[in-house]
């Protein structure tokens, strides 16, 4: 059947209209469901009197003769009835249009709906199912409220009802997140009668009416960076204590994860891919759970000294657990402190100040990397001072500088042992052999002093100090790797440091010159001599020739003079994890937030009464366009053709004019062919 021209002209005028029509008689009404106010047959907001009142009506139709109404209409009375003569629950109802017990109604339902009315068993809401959450803590007022969220922290709040089994059942759970949470964000809790304080946080339906989306209770967080009161994050998920807590760690505090690593993944994900300058700490779980907020906060606090693992425990994989870090079982934390060091196990749980304790004493590897952000506690710039002491005139430092990798791993190996080895040789006690006591006595003795540091330098991305304590160029220990170049030969240096108080105080004098000042910046505040060494890589060859240097170095009488060191490259510290903290808008005010709701709350919009008339509006522009463009395409008289056809059959004659402005000959405009033949016309209208 071959569709008529009209319905294929205006299909979608006619589309239009359809859509507006059942959107106003099937869409809009499933929408807005008869009110109880409307079971009992008056107005809505009507007092607790006038309830009464029309159920006392209503309950005398029941016991007439003429009753005609069924079970399920009587029990949508009553719980009507029951509902709105309760304080709380009509308080609720009538703000937020909350209903805590419709699963009571419903279940009610399908228990009497054969049964005769006379035999419904009364209250449906009995006592025990309204309950009260009194044992609230930290109740908000609207005073409190302003002040709290200026704090320069974390605000978490509650938003619960006294009325609502819900909120006291979860009252226990929200006392465990106040309590992982401790120290991380504070907690508050909203009563959602204050309804000027509550206005804040309910979403609004296209009525002005306002609600909470997933009912209450409801949690709403204020991030640290907000100060006015409609800057806030809905928590978006269920209810749950672990839940809530990874939320407010990962999206409004900020924090990182720490992530799980199965044994095949740990040594070339973990392991080798997080910086070379830091602790590993490996934490061992026998459940599986998430790491709690102190946890995350450590990863955050101590980013710059270590990186942080998970893994599970199994116990197929006890042996090879044993043998490789000393883990007997799970929980267990276990520190890496560098390469050949033997790993520091701590088994069981602990609180967040022992686990701090223990990071304090193990955050710095046995052998310390010379970063930027190092370097004057080391003792090793030349605009610094010793570790002892600031009056300290001479020190020294000891270097292995090579790119990373394995010869790298093994000099570092080989220098932490000869730093084990002086600080074994400071008491005779521990070794027999006096002998080598005696040889490495002064390095020993400078160790214990803190003259002297033993640190390791990454050459590839310190390349220029590197080449300018090694005076080399870029090649072996310094500079990056070159395409199969593997001439990477690490190597061991001692710069020592003497600081010159007549010097010092000249520059002090000096300060009041603008000049000399601007000058004197890069100049360091510390003579530096280097020696390199060229033995074996043995541990008590390395110490004796460090000795010997720390002897000679403070005997000798060595010229005073400075010279400028290139600057070390500052290392950048990864902080993806609070790129989420710092887009943080008003709630719905940012453009993200608003696609966001729009495309996960399109069911919002069928709320909306103007979507039908909008509709149907749409459809009438669109039959006036489509109609007044054929009716335009349509009003072709042949009178206005004729003339045009006999305009376009007679061709105009060409003019031309010459450079003078005369007019030119047929002839000399367009000049005849030499075999050209004259026909002459009959019937010409030329005489």
């Amino acid at each position: 059947m071959a569709i008529p021209e009209e319905a294929r002209r205006y299909w979608l005028p006619i589309l239009l209209s359809a859509a507006g029509f059942l959107f106003q008689l099937f869409v809009l009404p499933k929408s807005f469901p008869p009110s109880h106010y409307d079971a009992l047959g008056i107005p809505r907001f009507a007092p607790v009197e006038r309830v009464a009142e029309a159920y006392g009506v209503l309950s005398k139709e029941w016991l007439a003769e003429t009753n005609d109404r069924s079970t399920v209409d009587i029990l949508k009375i009553r719980y009507a009835y029951e509902l709105l003569t309760n304080p709380i629950l009509k308080r609720d109802y009538d703000l937020f249009g909350l209903d805590y017990h419709m699963d009571v109604l419903e279940r009610v339902k399908d228990q009497y709906q054969k049964e005769h009315f006379l035999k419904i068993d009364l209250p449906l809401l009995k006592d025990p199912l309204v309950h009260s959450t009194d044992h609230a803590f930290n109740v908000l007022t609207y005073e409190s409220f302003m002040s709290a969220i200026a704090e320069d922290y974390p605000m978490l709040i509650l938003l619960y009802s006294k009325g609502s089994p819900r909120c006291a059942q979860f009252i226990e759970h929200w006392k465990q997140i106040a309590t992982r949470l401790d120290g991380l964000a504070n907690t508050a809790m909203v009563e959602v009668g204050d309804g000027q304080l509550a206005g804040y946080f309910a979403e609004q339906r296209f009525s002005q009416q306002p609600f909470f989306r997933n009912g209450i209770p409801a949690v709403v967080a204020y991030p640290a960076n907000c100060r006015s009161p409609s800057c806030y994050m809905r928590f978006p998920g269920e209810l749950t204590v672990d839940s809530v807590v990874d939320w407010v760690a990962s999206s409004i505090v900020g924090l990182p994860r720490i992530l799980y690593y199965s044994k095949e993944a740990l040594g070339p994900q973990f392991i080798g891919k997080s910086g070379h300058h830091k602790v590993k700490v490996i934490f061992f779980s026998s459940t599986g759970e998430r790491a709690t907020p102190f946890l995350r906060q450590a990863a955050q606090e101590y980013s710059s000294y270590a990186s942080f693992a998970f893994v599970m425990w199994k116990e197929d994989e006890s042996q090879i657990w044993w043998n490789s870090l000393g883990v007997e079982s799970a929980p267990a934390l276990v520190f890496l402190k560098g390469p050949g060091a033997k790993p520091v196990v701590y088994h069981g749980t602990f609180s967040k100040s022992e686990f701090t304790e223990i990071m304090e004493e193990h955050k710095h590897q046995e052998l310390r990397q010379l970063r930027s952000d190092t370097s004057l506690e080391l003792g090793c710039d030349a605009r610094g001072h010793s570790r002892a002491r600031k009056d300290m005139s001479i020190w020294y430092c000891v270097v292995v500088a090579g790119r990373p990798g394995v010869e790298l791993s093994k000099k570092r190996q080989i220098l932490r042992k000869a730093q084990d080895q002086l600080l074994s040789a400071v008491d005779s006690s521990t070794t027999g052999n006096v002998e080598n006591i005696v040889e490495v006595a002064s390095a020993a003795t400078a160790l214990k002093d803190d003259r002297l540091t033993f640190v390791w330098l990454d050459g590839e991305v310190q390349k220029k100090i590197c080449a300018f304590y090694l005076a080399t160029d870029y090649n072996g220990a310094c500079g990056p790797r070159g395409f199969e170049d593997d001439n990477d030969k690490p190597e061991v240096f001692i710069v020592r440091f003497q600081r010159n108080a007549t010097y010092e105080a000249l520059k002090a004098d000096k300060k009041h010159n603008l000049m000399d000042t601007l000058q004197g910046q890069d100049t360091p505040d510390a003579s530096q001599l280097v020696a390199r060494y060229n033995g074996l890589d043995e541990i008590l060859e390395i110490n004796k020739w460090v000795s010997q240097v720390i002897k000679d170095g403070d005997t000798r009488e060595i010229p005073y003079f400075t010279s400028k060191v290139p600057d070390l490259i500052p290392e950048e510290t990864s902080k993806e994890w609070l790129s989420s903290t710092k887009s943080i808008r008003s709630a719905g005010k940012g453009l993200k937030e608003r696609v966001k709701y729009n495309v996960f709350n399109f069911k919002d919009y069928l709320t909306d009464p103007r979507v039908g008339p909008a509709l149907l509006m749409c459809a009438c522009i669109s039959w006036a366009t489509i109609w007044f463009k054929h009716s335009q395409s349509t009003q072709k008289t042949p009178k206005d053709e004729a003339p045009k056809e006999k305009t376009e059959n007679r061709r105009r004659p060409k003019l031309s004019t010459t450079l003078f402005g005369q007019p030119t000959t047929e002839g000399a405009a367009d000049p005849e062919p030499k075999d050209a033949r004259q026909w002459e016309m009959e019937g010409s209208d030329s005489d």
